[in-house]
């Protein structure tokens, strides 16, 4: 299954060890912390969309998804937070997709909370549709 919990994110997008292929795409989940009382996401809108995207990368040939934890809620919730400030996510759960564009990682596309619960935009997104 192409899904990494133990992805190590760089400081940037652009910095994503993407191959040059032009057609790789590669997915970041942004979610929320597990708490460690009740052993899951602090988010509900995460725990929601959580069996989405599983389901959309559980193909063993299907591209590649890396969960990232963006924190605790008020880790999350500081405006200087690392992912708002370094990676453009303001709400959680995201999932965005990354390709090389002119030789330049870029995001070329994204879902926000309740679009990840839409199974023709999530079909969109995986399959490849553009932004």
């Amino acid at each position: 299954m192409p899904i990494s919990n133990k992805f190590t994110i760089p400081t940037s997008a652009n910095l994503l060890a993407l191959p040059s292929d032009p057609n790789h795409k590669f997915y970041i989940a942004f979610i929320s912390s597990i708490d460690p009382t009740t052993k899951q996401s602090w988010c509900p809108d995460v725990r929601a969309a959580l069996p989405h995207i599983k389901a959309a990368f559980s193909s063993d040939d299907g591209p590649e998804v890396a969960f990232v934890e963006v924190g605790m809620r008020p880790e999350w919730k500081d405006p200087k937070n690392i992912y708002r400030i370094n990676w453009n996510v303001h709400n959680v759960p995201t999932l965005v997709r990354y390709q090389r564009v002119d030789g330049e990682v870029r995001e070329t596309g994204r879902l926000v909370e309740d679009e990840i619960l839409n199974e023709k935009k999530l079909s969109g997104l995986v399959g490849g549709v553009s932004k």
